[in-house]
């Protein structure tokens, strides 16, 4: 069994799919493990790094080369696999919404696609989850950009020359990324408060010091632990709750996404126009067409004196964390199915096929299918 290692192509993207410790633990399973030269540069792990955890390191065309399993970060490019053998897993986030034609190219190719993202939520699949691992960095350097463009102080501070007033910092969504903001600006001494269309938040919320902001009528049950779109009805009522509290925040987090559609419009133009001059707004869905209107995705852009952060592959910024946390999904993915046997992992169906799309040149995934 040889597993792939690729070197990211992708803009911007910093990280990289295994580290050295993942390196050696596949190998213990009885894995070869080869990885494309250079892969690990931008995360600050060198090649001589891996030789020494046991991987030989190569050309991407002699890495792929009888490799029955590759690992990515993002989605390779189908016309950068030349020689991969039909059959061949590859493993990583692959954007099935978004790069429909990519997921295509695949099926022509004979691979066995994976979509990591789509990893199903529930207990045993938690510590593969990309999404959970990547979302948690993303909140905490969410607030982290939000304080280093903010001008004034997150903590309240007293001084003989006076008074401080601590920063407002108001969380929109709390999954994974909305809770680690959440927790990230109590740290920093803000006073914090967050909303989210499902209720049953709000013990999350509170447990973490921060005031909830709710309208129970506005309850938005989803699958997989995502919030399902609201109605308009209920849009309409979501953006009365938030106008009037939004108006005395400093700081706006936005975190909001539904899989396989666009961001839903969290804040407009006329909600950030009652907002004080200096305030800072990051939105973590703008690659996604962005929560905050005017939001532009790897830009900052000010509107009514107000910084607009439109958050980019967040994760990627924290490329040594955010690599040995992606590193460790994909081992606890495939060491959970790993079969001593065969050498190699066997899915169940439950995990399998909620990750797979394509198998035996053929588009296979449900979701992906009724889309």
């Amino acid at each position: 069994m040889k597993i792939a290692v690729l070197k990211e192509l992708a803009e911007d993207e910093a990280r990289v799919a295994a580290t050295p410790e993942t390196v050696k633990k596949f190998i213990k399973l009885g894995a070869s493990m080869a990885v494309e030269k250079g892969a690990g540069e931008s995360a600050s792990i060198a090649d001589a790094d891996y030789e020494e955890a046991g991987a030989t390191i190569g050309a991407r065309e002699a890495v792929i080369k009888d490799a029955d399993i590759v690992l990515g970060v993002q989605g390779p490019e189908p016309k950068s696999l030349k020689g991969l053998k039909k059959g061949a897993w590859i493993a990583a986030s692959l954007n099935p919404f978004g790069e429909r034609d990519r997921v295509d190219a695949y099926a022509k190719l004979g691979v066995e696609a994976l979509a990591m993202e789509f990893m199903p939520r529930i207990t045993r699949a938690q510590s593969m989850d990309i999404l959970s691992s990547q979302s948690n960095l993303s909140g905490y350097k969410a607030v982290v950009l939000a304080a280093a463009d903010y001008g004034r102080a997150f903590p309240m501070m007293m001084t003989a020359a006076g008074t401080v007033n601590a920063a407002k910092c108001f969380v929109m969504g709390v999954g994974v990324a909305g809770l680690q903001a959440i927790a990230t600006a109590r740290r920093l001494g803000a006073q914090v408060s967050a909303t989210d269309v499902r209720p049953e938040t709000a013990e999350q919320i509170e447990s973490l010091g921060a005031k909830p902001i709710f309208d129970d009528d506005l309850a938005s049950d989803g699958e997989g632990g995502y919030a399902a779109e609201l109605t308009d009805e209920q849009k309409a009522k979501q953006a009365e709750l938030v106008s009037g509290h939004i108006a005395k925040q400093d700081i706006v987090i936005t975190t909001a996404l539904i899989p396989g559609r666009p961001a839903p419009l969290l804040v407009s133009d006329a909600q950030i126009a009652t907002m004080k001059a200096g305030s800072v707004i990051v939105d973590l869905a703008a690659e996604q067409g962005g929560n905050v209107e005017g939001a532009v995705s790897g830009e900052t852009v000010v509107k009514h004196g107000v910084k607009i952060i439109g958050a980019k592959n967040m994760p990627a910024t924290m490329a040594a964390d955010s690599s040995a946390l992606f590193a460790r999904n994909h081992y606890n993915f495939l060491s959970a199915f790993w079969d001593e046997e065969t050498g190699k992992p066997v899915l169940d169906e439950e995990i399998g096929d909620a990750i797979r799309l394509t198998k035996d040149g053929a588009v296979v995934n449900e979701r992906l299918l009724a889309n």
